[in-house]
């Protein structure tokens, strides 16, 4: 199970990624990953978690800052 951080920053990326309509498989390519990595990550029974390196990827793909993931204070 995530820590509420984690879970955080994965729900976070996942409400973007919904919004703007692109597919659990788009953004694996986008991190060259498999698309179930993706839906590791995305299922709340897992610990899987973005690294740092796959974050900095999504903030520019969503053209965000990597500090959009986080919480304004800590959890």
């Amino acid at each position: 199970m995530k820590s509420e951080l984690k879970s955080h920053i994965v729900n976070i990326i996942r409400t973007m990624r919904q919004e703007r309509k692109m597919s659990q498989k788009y953004l694996a390519d986008c991190l060259n990953v498999s698309r179930s990595f993706i839906q590791k990550i995305e299922s709340p029974k897992t610990n899987n978690c973005y690294n740092i390196e796959h974050m900095n990827i999504l903030a520019k793909v969503f053209g965000c800052s990597i500090k959009d993931f986080f919480p304004e204070k800590p959890l």
